[in-house]
């Protein structure tokens, strides 16, 4: 009968302490290797995932939402409340975004090629309407635009980014420009409802400018 089987490192046979440790640390490298080849099957499968889910998805840009009907929705809005309100008439490349009633406000929101621009009109506001719109700036002083006297506003550090605004009476309403735009584009907007802010103060009984 053969001997125990002599250990080359060791020259001698192997105690069976030292068979044991062999045979575990054998073991405990068998477990380490299957849990590293998992861990590469795992991350491999979520690559897959991912690529899928990346070349799957369209990339193009998302199509632009259809313009607001300005006239249509003032025409609702003059219905509900028995009076007119604005249609601003402005130029072709300013964006219409919104056009709706806010309480007791009627308010076009529009994008022109830089910034935006609002353009509210306050039913039978009170004086004061204007300020409390603009975070209660008072006006720093007056231009005239197609006739029309309005109140200048410019604003400096505000949070919703308003920087400037133009505000007068059309008769029992006042009228506000404003947004993040420029003196010469609020211009645009104002010279945009003059016609409609005479016939409004015209219809109140008020002054014609």
């Amino acid at each position: 009968m053969a001997g125990p089987r002599i250990v080359a490192e060791l020259g001698r046979p192997e105690t069976p302490q030292e068979t044991a440790d062999r045979k575990a640390a054998s073991s405990a490298a068998y477990r380490q290797s299957k849990t590293v080849r998992n861990l590469v099957a795992a991350l491999l499968v979520t690559l897959a995932v991912v690529a899928v889910v990346y070349l799957g998805v369209p990339r193009g840009s998302l199509a632009e939402p259809e313009p607001v009907d300005v006239a249509a929705a003032a025409e609702a809005a003059a219905a509900s409340l028995g009076r007119p309100v604005l249609v601003p008439q402005v130029p072709d490349d300013w964006r219409a975004n919104s056009a709706r009633m806010e309480g007791s406000m009627w308010r076009v929101v529009y994008a022109p090629p830089t910034g935006f621009v609002r353009v509210a009109q306050g039913i039978d506001a009170a004086d004061t309407w204007a300020s409390k719109q603009l975070g209660g700036y008072a006006p720093s002083d007056t231009v005239t635009i197609d006739g029309i006297v309005w109140d200048e506003f410019v604003l400096t550090g505000t949070s919703d980014g308003i920087s400037y605004a133009l505000s007068t009476d059309a008769g029992r309403d006042t009228v506000l420009i404003y947004g993040s735009v420029d003196a010469a584009t609020a211009a645009i907007a104002a010279t945009g409802v003059a016609d409609q802010v005479r016939d409004l103060r015209a219809q109140a009984g008020g002054q014609q400018q």
